[in-house]
């Protein structure tokens, strides 16, 4: 491998214009505007990343539906205990609003003494019961007292009264999560106002988060990655990137890790293979690294490390199993001081802790040791470093992973842990892309109201681009383009398109075949799999809305993926082995623009996974990157029945297109493909006519 170092698989460098930290006359931001410009709605979905300022939303909106829409009380529901700290006293009117922000301390459950545990959150659900019938505004708690308050006070119990679920992303349509059935009795009982918040409206395992048919029911309220970062008055620039290692971890880590830099080190969990089976020897060779241990601050139980400079660094160990010592140090990193003071910690090495909810604005770079369980949790953690701060103009996150070898036993893991590391870099390109509005190129298209189309303006008989930097929006015209028919279909162009290419990047075949398999044919990933995807996940649309929805899906994720690619193959190495972007988002959509005409054709012919490859190649050598190729093509398989049928449907519409079948004797790849598919069809249902 070329070093030990982290290749930016991802790099956002951002207009900073400072508009999503202003406030207006009420006290509110950019995204808490847009958020309570809906506060009327019974049930609201607010999709925002993190540091974008959710909570104070909330207490916006809740207010207003305590005062103004009969609403009789407030309860906020959150998924652990250290993120009720969110919703604590605000002086709202001191910034303008109409009312202050109040919690009784005994009605925030989430400072109530004790662990969190099960026998702890149904301990409280007496207290639930109590504040039910209090008439006391607010209530906070965690996400696992609610749901035993549900099962124990039923559904009728809360009416009349807002739910406010915190970390929406935990709840899940699957049967089996308890919160997510709970809320869609709610939703059935229809006696309640619910607002859903999330960073990342999306879950690790590919379960959708509700049900298509309450899921519906949901005022979308969009705040993007690009809006938010871009709208920044410090920050710049954002690298996402992963390093691969041999032997341990811990030899290569301290590559990685810069005394000077302030930082959050995620170690793996003892359960891992990554791991080396004791995080307190781990904890301890990483302070060794980083300098001469000089004894811990009496106050904060924070590490004080002597540099190889002479200065000396501020450690938080939150691995330490110690529960006052973790206490300690945990409160002191909750202090008002962590917020306002840059120089309070330096480092903060972590096991579970520190994640979701955590708020150190000074954070500079997140370094996870393993992929993480789940893309939310990558997320989440990526947000840690991208919160806006004076003096912060860089973050990065660093994913370290174990690299494949034809010495590792577990190479079949490793390779899984590659792809799905992969798979989030692709990911969180299209997180952090601006929102993409699609339009057919036809007889009726022009350019929209309020985008720059660049030197020139619009005109006919180019591809055109409009860029509206300000609402974080693109606006492409495409020839050949369906549009969707239903207020769905179109709700799910405008708002899910992430969602769905989530789905793509995680199915395991389509990144597999796309990365490795030098005889894919791109159609095979863009039409079939991305299309089967579609079809799964919305059943219910027409096979035009269908196609509507994968058309969009794919153009989103192509065209922000020629872009990386062009950043890419335009950044330079200045001799510190980093690459260094020379062109911006926006720049390179117009360099990939930079044809007469755009057609849905086109796009469909290029493999989503071409510029995931180029990063790769320059993260790993040729011989694992064969290793990691053999190993993939040792589980390839023949098509199944599904697949085969998908390859006959889009064979009748090449048929209608071109007047013939397609042969499986062409030199068109895609064309034998669909050919063989026709075959393979044809085969299943002879077999099936034999056997009945």
């Amino acid at each position: 491998m070329t070093e030990n170092r982290a290749i930016p698989a991802v790099r956002l460098t951002t207009a900073h214009t400072g508009a999503s930290a202003k406030s207006d006359e009420l006290g509110m931001r950019e995204m808490q505007r847009n958020a309570y410009a809906h506060r009327g709605e019974q049930y609201l979905l607010i999709k925002s990343p993190p540091a974008s300022g959710k909570s104070r939303a909330l207490m916006f909106i809740a207010l207003d539906k305590l005062h103004n829409q009969g609403v009789t009380q407030a309860i906020i529901v959150v998924p652990e205990r250290s993120i009720g700290g969110s919703f604590a006293d605000e002086p709202l009117s001191k910034y303008g609003f109409h009312w202050d922000w109040t919690v009784k301390p005994h009605w925030n459950l989430c400072n109530a003494p004790g662990a969190d545990d099960v026998k702890v959150a149904k301990s409280k659900v007496k207290a639930v019961g109590e504040f039910l019938a209090s008439g006391d505004p607010v209530l906070v708690c965690t996400h696992a007292t609610f749901r035993f308050a549900i099962d124990e006070l039923g559904t009728a119990a809360f009416d009349g009264r807002l739910i406010a679920i915190d970390e929406f992303h935990h709840v899940s349509a699957n049967p089996d999560n308890r919160l997510g059935a709970q809320l869609g009795q709610l939703v059935a009982r229809d006696k309640v106002h619910l607002v859903a918040m999330t960073g990342s409206y999306f879950r690790g395992d590919s379960v959708a988060v509700l049900t298509p048919e309450d899921e519906a029911k949901f005022v979308p309220v969009t705040y993007t990655y690009y809006q938010q970062l871009n709208g920044y008055e410090y920050l710049k620039t954002l690298d996402i990137a992963y390093s691969f290692y041999t032997g341990r971890y811990i030899d290569k880590i301290n590559d990685l890790l810069d005394p000077a830099v302030k930082t959050i080190v995620h170690i793996p969990s003892v359960n891992s293979r990554e791991s080396t089976k004791d995080k307190h020897r781990e904890v301890e060779e990483i302070m060794d690294h980083l300098g001469t241990w000089k004894g811990t601050d009496p106050v904060t139980g924070f590490h004080l490390i002597e540099t190889v400079s002479g200065a000396t660094i501020k450690v938080a160990d939150l691995v330490d199993d110690d529960p006052a010592k973790r206490d300690r140090v945990s409160a002191a990193l909750k202090s008002p001081e962590a917020r306002t003071n840059r120089d309070h910690v330096d480092i903060i090495i972590a096991l579970g802790m520190a994640k979701e909810g955590f708020d150190w604005i000074w954070c500079e770079h997140a370094l996870t040791v393993g992929y993480r369980s789940s893309l939310t949790e990558i997320i989440q953690i990526i947000g840690r470093a991208t919160r806006d701060a004076p003096g912060k103009t860089v973050a990065r996150f660093t994913n370290l992973i174990a690299e494949p070898a034809a010495a590792d036993d577990v190479v079949a893991d490793a390779v899984n842990d590659t792809l799905k590391a992969i798979a989030a870099s692709l990911l969180m390109e299209q997180v952090l892309a601006p929102r993409f509005d699609f339009t057919p190129k036809d007889a009726g298209s022009g350019p929209k109201e309020g985008f720059d189309y660049g030197p020139g303006g619009y005109q006919e008989g180019r591809a055109n681009v409009g860029v509206n930097e300000e609402r974080g929006q693109f606006h492409f015209e495409l020839k050949g383009l369906v549009e969707p028919s239903t207020i769905e279909a179109k709700r799910i162009c405008q708002e899910d398109l992430n969602e769905v290419i989530v789905a793509f990047v995680q199915d395991k075949q389509a990144i597999e075949r796309g990365l490795f398999d030098p005889e894919v044919v791109p159609e095979e990933l863009t039409q079939v799999r991305m299309g089967k995807i579609v079809r799964d996940r919305y059943p219910e649309l027409s096979d035009a809305d269908q196609e509507a929805v994968r058309q969009h899906a794919i153009a989103a994720l192509n065209i922000t993926q020629q872009a990386a690619k062009i950043i890419t193959e335009s950044a330079k190495d200045d001799g510190t082995g980093e690459l260094k972007a020379n062109t911006s988002f926006v720049d390179s959509v117009r360099k990939f623009m930079n044809v007469r005409e755009l057609d849905i054709d086109l796009i469909d012919h290029i493999n989503p996974f071409d510029a995931a490859y180029a990063i790769l190649a320059k993260a790993m050598n040729e011989a694992t990157l064969r290793q990691v190729q053999a190993a993939i093509s040792a589980r390839k398989t023949t098509l199944t029945e599904e697949e085969a049928r998908a390859y006959a449907v889009r064979a009748v519409q090449w048929k209608r297109e071109r007047g013939r079948a397609p042969e499986i004797t062409s030199q068109d790849p895609w064309e034998r493909q669909l050919a063989e598919g026709v075959a393979a069809f044809a085969r299943y249902r002879a077999k099936a006519a034999a056997s009945g």
